[in-house]
């Protein structure tokens, strides 16, 4: 007589199923987040909406292509730094009115996880561009006039106050080639960069792209950040 073990195996074969595999799912589940569905609305869902292409030779990059540092764009009478370290430091204080910001924390800094105090002359907070000028010059940005590279350069959705040190560390790099070493925050920075490259029709490499994919696999149903551009 065939053991029962034996029957099931059989059923199981003439059914076209594994074992495990009964109630629809595979027996690998919760393995690699990258083959999990992406969420309508998703940032994984706009990654599929990129462009890919290879990287454009950097000649002619210069910051000043992308205007004067941190001018005012919002004609809120505050340059876009302080706008910044207003929005995303505690306990600010203001060296006169309400835009030099004199002194404040940041605290969890998004690339680290430590508290990072802001002391104005010497600070230890820089304003990133998550999606870097140079970055953005080989995939697109030379392309553009004047205007569209200032207001790319002075836009919220891709600035954020991080640790000075962390940020000099990450240079021009792309998703492909340098991540937070906050692993906390690896799936809302890449989903702030696809973000912007939507937003500006800016492309990725190949190899960005599936490094997109594969950090926004792990965590698919992380939104697509608002041109607000809240941190």
């Amino acid at each position: 007589m065939r053991s029962s073990a034996a029957v099931l195996v059989a059923l199981l074969a003439v059914g076209g199923c594994k074992a495990g595999d009964q109630d629809g799912k595979g027996a690998d589940e919760g393995g690699s987040g990258s083959s999990r569905p992406a969420a309508s609305g998703s940032a994984l869902a706009a990654v599929s909406s990129l462009t890919v292409k290879g990287r454009a030779p950097k000649t002619g990059y210069e910051r000043s292509e992308f205007g004067s540092s941190w001018v005012d764009t919002d004609d809120n009478g505050c340059g876009t730094r302080d706008d910044i370290l207003k929005r995303d430091l505690k306990d600010v204080r203001f060296r006169d009115g309400h835009c030099l910001v004199a002194s404040g924390t940041l605290t969890d800094d998004p690339y680290t996880g430590r508290d990072v105090r802001f002391v104005r002359g010497r600070s230890k907070v820089d304003i990133d561009h998550v999606v870097a000028l140079s970055d953005a010059w080989q995939k697109g940005a030379q392309k553009w006039d004047r205007d569209k590279r200032l207001e790319f350069a002075n836009d919220p959705l891709n600035l954020i106050a991080v640790d000075a040190s962390a940020n000099r560390r990450k240079g021009d790099g792309d998703a492909a080639t340098w991540l937070p070493p906050n692993k906390a925050y690896r799936c809302d920075y890449v989903a702030r960069q696809v973000a912007v490259k939507k937003a500006y029709g800016l492309w990725v490499t190949g190899a960005e792209k599936s490094a997109m994919t594969r950090v926004l696999g792990g965590c698919p149903h992380t939104k697509l950040p608002a041109r607000s551009g809240g941190r």
